[in-house]
């Protein structure tokens, strides 16, 4: 067991001491400072600290998913890309061991950008917005969208959550496309194109009327409308979990089979 530790540890080395990592824990925390303080030049402290933090979670959770699949995608493909594969593979451990350790070194970095965000946002709005509120802002009865009967922070913590449980399914998928390709630029760009092309895809999906549609990924991808209650017209919490699960499932099978049975030597 300790050896797989020092394992994942030198997985999170090789993220940690590139500076891609901090510029991109920067741009987070600089985009949450722009948008509060814009927010309170324009709108003074007329708001709520939870309608700020909401919004800029909605928009900002996006970064830390484009930024968490990017990692993701040039997990494994970079190691294919500079020729460091076959260093690794001679160390005296499994195949299956050192993916899993590079996949539990993207999931850990995953959690770590939620955990900024969601850090960043509450702090960077309660000075702004919550430590001297003005009389109408405290007077204000603001509900976020889904809120219901919860409190701002538990709504909160549940929006980020669901997103985060979506953010695992689509790091998966880009760990997949980094095992399948030895590229790292193309593993990003199929990644990303997927991520952003997300919404065109449901929206062309809508318009159509098929059974098979509510099996696809992409339709059961955005857990928050579920926050407050369990169902979303035809659709149930339990269901989309259910088909999240199974692709999270096959991406899985697919990356360790693909990996464990790629030829190297070439």
């Amino acid at each position: 067991m300790g050896d797989f530790m020092q394992l994942v540890r030198n997985e999170n080395i090789k993220i940690y001491f590139r500076p891609r990592t901090y510029i991109m824990a920067g741009l987070l925390i600089g985009a949450v400072i722009l948008i509060s303080v814009m927010w309170l030049i324009l709108d003074g402290r007329e708001t709520t600290m939870w309608t700020v933090a909401y919004w800029e979670s909605f928009i900002l959770f996006l970064l830390v998913t484009i930024f968490s699949v990017v990692i993701a995608a040039v997990s494994v493909a970079e190691e294919f890309t500079s020729g460091t594969i076959k260093l690794l593979l001679i160390r005296p451990w499994s195949r299956s061991k050192i993916l899993l350790s590079k996949y539990i070194s993207v999931v850990l970095f995953a959690a770590l950008l939620t955990v900024v965000l969601f850090g960043s946002v509450w702090l960077v709005n309660w000075l702004c917005f919550g430590l001297f509120p003005s009389d109408t802002a405290n007077a204000i009865q603001e509900q976020l969208p889904g809120q219901n009967d919860m409190s701002s922070l538990q709504f909160l913590f549940q929006f980020y959550v669901m997103k985060f449980i979506a953010l695992v399914v689509m790091i998966t998928l880009a760990f997949m496309l980094s095992t399948i390709f030895r590229s790292s630029a193309l593993a990003i760009g199929l990644a990303l194109f997927l991520l952003l092309a997300m919404d065109i895809i449901n929206s062309l999906f809508s318009l159509l009327n098929y059974t098979w549609i509510d099996y696809l990924l992409f339709t059961h991808l955005d857990l928050t409308r579920y926050i407050g209650h369990t169902t979303d017209g035809d659709m149930t919490l339990g269901f989309s979990l259910g088909i999240l699960g199974i692709y999270y499932a096959l991406f899985i099978a697919l990356t360790w089979y693909i990996f464990n049975k790629r030829d190297v030597a070439g």
